[in-house]
């Protein structure tokens, strides 16, 4: 099974690091002319360059925009070409107790949460209709199916996510357009590795990952933490022609943490 994205254009959010960054130069491996976006320009040129480095071919350029408000929406949408697929990465969370989570953290975590995913696939989704292909994936979360405890405006945000992109792939019905939500589980990135670091046991981050796992997700199966890598793997397949049959679904890339069928 070999997956070619040759021709294909990919706008990945929030892909300077971790998740994104696999995911980007995933697309890229695979063919796709690739967009980088983060919200600085240091970083998204730092994240152009380390997909060129790892993708000898690849096609790759970089917009900095701030996706979690609707101006930065605006701006990246007006510097953006046609976009054949489109996903929607960037994302943010915060540890806190539902007393002590203010108006505004629930307002930060639903901008960048949803509604960058809400714009971009509304000024996005018309060319995919009129070309008759194209695919939106919102990176979503276990967390959106198992509200964590810890961090309740997380998980309804990703919640909507899986929402958002049901619906859009009812709307888009017939189209050849496709819309999914990927659900990880507890994966190595930047953000986790830093709520890691005070974990009073020590050891390495792999360590302290399944610490991490078996304390706060015991229904995992794997029991440990997911690779950036391993979540790209399923986003790339949901990016291809491969996956024409697959659309509205919420496909689980979260080590069993979601103890359902």
């Amino acid at each position: 099974m070999r997956i070619d994205l040759s021709g294909r254009t990919a706008l990945v959010t929030g892909s300077t690091a971790g998740i994104g960054l696999a995911i980007a130069t995933s697309l890229a491996e695979a063919g796709a002319t690739v967009i980088v976006n983060g919200r600085g320009q240091e970083r998204v040129d730092a994240g152009v360059d380390a997909i060129s480095r790892a993708v000898a071919s690849a096609q790759v350029r970089g917009i900095a925009a701030d996706v979690g408000t609707a101006d930065g929406c605006e701006a990246l949408i007006a510097a953006l070409p046609a976009v054949d697929i489109l996903v929607n990465n960037a994302g943010v969370f915060a540890p806190a107790d539902f007393f002590d989570t203010p108006d505004e953290e629930w307002d930060r975590h639903w901008q960048v949460n949803v509604m960058a995913g809400v714009r971009l696939a509304r000024a996005t989704l018309p060319y995919m209709e009129k070309a008759g292909w194209g695919r939106v994936i919102f990176v979503a979360s276990e967390s959106g199916l198992n509200i964590p405890v810890e961090m309740i405006h997380y998980g309804v945000s990703k919640t909507a996510d899986i929402a958002v992109a049901r619906g859009l792939a009812k709307r888009m019905a017939g189209t050849g357009v496709t819309v999914n939500s990927v659900l990880p589980g507890p994966t190595l990135s930047e953000g986790v590795e830093a709520m890691l670091a005070n974990d009073p046991e020590g050891g390495s981050i792999e360590e302290k990952g399944v610490r991490f796992v078996k304390a706060n997700r015991p229904s995992s199966i794997t029991g440990r933490l997911a690779t950036a890598q391993e979540v790209a793997n399923l986003v790339v397949y949901l990016a291809s022609p491969l996956s024409s049959a697959t659309t509205g679904a919420a496909m689980r890339v979260d080590g069993g943490v979601v103890d359902t069928l």
